[in-house]
């Protein structure tokens, strides 16, 4: 039995996240997708565990799943068949054997998302696919503040659009902020997310960079005394980074 570890990225326009949404078809996913050439490839029922499972429309630079396969296919026939079979905005970066023991899921210390947003006054329609856009562009300053209160470990259920009411403690472990003349990125790297939790931390940071909201009251939405902010566009979101011990 072979443990096949894939680093893939993917364009999340048109899917509706990583996995099936409760309420809708799993034939729109990545997860499906991607199941469907391995099934079709090895003969058998492929189970994928991923490092994360971003939201709809979210895209994902590096996305680390894994699967298990009794086939003869080797790592590198794997990713061939796949990068062959699977539509043009999913891609296979790389394929490896992993330990028996790798679970990308279980195994998993940190997850990057990045935020890109067209600061520019005119709307680049060549970025619009990929960025939101603000202008004049948010201060850096302000979110920086804000992005304070955030960082350690915190009960982040108001910061998430599910309902589960247990092991919604999540630590964030950096936020940085990079501004170009007309484009700001900001990355966000936690332990592990709840559900919409990185489009809520964007979207809320992007209200307190324009000025909408003060940089303190992240303690009460925190505390459960106010709302997060409005989600941050899928579109600007970014799995960038996936790290492992």
């Amino acid at each position: 039995m072979q443990n096949i570890r894939l680093t893939i990225q993917y364009d999340g326009t048109r899917y509706l996240g990583w996995q099936k949404p409760e309420k809708d078809g799993a034939a729109r996913t990545v997860s499906y997708k991607i199941t469907t050439a391995l099934n079709r490839m090895t003969g058998e029922e492929i189970t994928l565990f991923a490092g994360a499972k971003t939201d709809p429309g979210v895209h994902a630079g590096s996305q680390i799943i894994n699967f298990e396969t009794a086939s003869g296919l080797s790592p590198e026939e794997i990713m061939s068949g796949l990068n062959q079979y699977l539509p043009l905005d999913i891609s296979v970066l790389s394929a490896e054997n992993a330990s028996e023991r790798f679970r990308a899921d279980l195994n998993a210390v940190s997850r990057t998302y990045e935020c890109r947003i067209c600061t520019a006054r005119i709307y680049d329609v060549f970025r619009r696919q990929y960025e939101s856009h603000c202008f004049p562009a948010p201060s850096v300053p302000l979110m920086e503040q804000a992005a304070a209160f955030l960082l350690g470990k915190h009960d982040f259920r108001a910061f998430s659009a599910g309902r589960k009411k247990k092991g919604t403690e999540k630590e964030i472990l950096d936020i940085d902020f990079r501004q170009y003349d007309d484009r700001l990125v900001f990355s966000i790297t936690a332990n592990d997310y709840l559900q919409q939790m990185p489009a809520l931390l964007a979207g809320t940071l992007l209200e307190i960079g324009a000025g909408r909201t003060a940089p303190e009251l992240i303690a009460d939405i925190l505390s459960g005394k106010e709302k997060a902010g409005p989600s941050a566009e899928a579109k600007s979101l970014c799995l960038t980074e996936i790290k492992y011990v």
